[in-house]
């Protein structure tokens, strides 16, 4: 809403007309809506990489090369994120939302075992060994040092931080000492069971606000989520009110700052009727001053300048510490799901083995042999 009220604001004779197909199935819903010839969107916001590909092989988004080029936009703004989403040499969307993963922590656990603060340059190896020391498991009164929510996402995605190997990679023995790592802090009481999450349905959220949980690494998205419930009482002060963020630990050799993202685009509409407008709108809402509205409302925007960053560092509620304001400084930034017309496909499978992992109905080795064998055939 802000983004079309900051359009609309500047451009008299334009109306802008939201439609809402809901959360649920959105790309799945979307997809429906563009299947004709003509459609009722002259520009749609595409949520995630897998939908991405199903509009551009169904002929539903139109390529923005023509545009780009007479506009003369820099691409380069981008970070990197648009040559991952190029579909034969095009482009059919910008991006304008850029979630990315950084470490929160609970400062209040590490003061009370007078224990530093996780850095923004920590090495996996660091990493466990911090969460170690922080974890206690005295009766009634248990620190988690770490928590991972159930997604492959959390496990998973420590794997490609190289830059080398991505999701698309078709050989994923490079998973195999990240697994390792989360189930022995598992087995030695570090973090909670993926079992037990699974059951309790407990979510990322909840685990962190309940002021047990010393490190979670999860996206950007939450620091609204953590900021308004705090704020609202929701979530009590006492027990998770005086938190930070780290930058994402990495493998050594692999630059600090290097993390994952998740790339929220906006296209144009093959069936669209005006195509001129649309791209007028799409250029602002995934350019400089869409940046601008979108930190003003504490969201990540696509171009992450440093006015950006400075108005999400001076949110109220945001930690006052310059290190967690330098946490916002990515130095890399891949892309959680590339563009592939299978990506889908390759998305169910290591789920599938990711839960048969973690449940421990599949050994690791076992596990990701499965991810090979299954994802080759694909991949070929």
């Amino acid at each position: 809403m802000a983004l079309k009220d900051g359009y609309e604001a500047t451009h008299d004779n334009v109306k802008i007309e939201l439609v809402d197909l809901g959360s649920t199935d959105y790309m799945t819903v979307l997809a429906t809506q563009l299947s004709g010839s003509t459609s009722a969107f002259d520009v749609v916001s595409v949520k995630d990489v897998p939908g991405y590909a199903t509009l551009v092989q169904k002929n539903t988004i139109e390529p923005l090369d023509s545009y780009i080029k007479a506009d003369n936009i820099d691409l380069s703004l981008y970070g990197g994120a648009t040559d991952q989403i190029t579909v034969d040499g095009s482009l059919y969307q910008l991006p304008f939302r850029n979630d990315f993963w950084v470490l929160f922590y609970n400062k209040d656990l590490f003061d009370a075992k007078n224990l530093a603060y996780p850095t923004n340059d920590m090495t996996f190896a660091e990493y466990d060994a911090l969460a170690r020391q922080v974890s206690s498991e005295d009766f009634g009164s248990q620190i988690y040092g770490a928590h991972y929510h159930t997604w492959r996402s959390a496990v998973q995605l420590f794997g490609v931080l190289d830059g080398k190997n991505t999701i698309l990679s078709g050989n994923y023995d490079f998973f195999k000492p990240y697994y390792e790592l989360v189930l022995n802090q598992e087995a030695d009481g570090i973090c909670r069971k993926y079992t037990d999450l699974k059951t309790e349905s407990l979510h990322y959220s909840a685990a962190f606000a309940g002021g047990d949980v010393a490190m979670m690494n999860m996206g950007s998205w939450y620091i609204s989520t953590l900021i308004s419930k705090l704020q609202s009482g929701e979530y009590l002060k006492e027990d998770c009110g005086n938190w930070g963020m780290a930058k994402y630990p990495h493998a050594e050799g692999v630059e600090a700052g290097s993390t994952l993202g998740t790339i929220t685009g906006i296209a144009i509409t093959t069936g669209a009727s005006n195509k001129d407008a649309a791209w007028d709108f799409v250029s602002f809402v995934s350019g400089t001053e869409g940046a601008q509205i979108m930190a003003q409302t504490g969201n990540f925007p696509a171009i992450m300048t440093d006015e950006a960053m400075d108005l999400i560092a001076g949110l109220e509620g945001f930690p006052t510490d310059e290190q967690s304001k330098e946490a916002l400084k990515v130095s890399n930034l891949y892309l959680e799901v590339p563009y592939h017309e299978s990506v889908s496909e390759v998305n169910n499978i290591l789920d599938t083995y990711h839960a048969s992992i973690m449940s421990g109905e599949m050994s690791i080795d076992d596990g990701i042999k499965a991810m090979n064998e299954e994802i080759g055939k694909i991949l070929k």
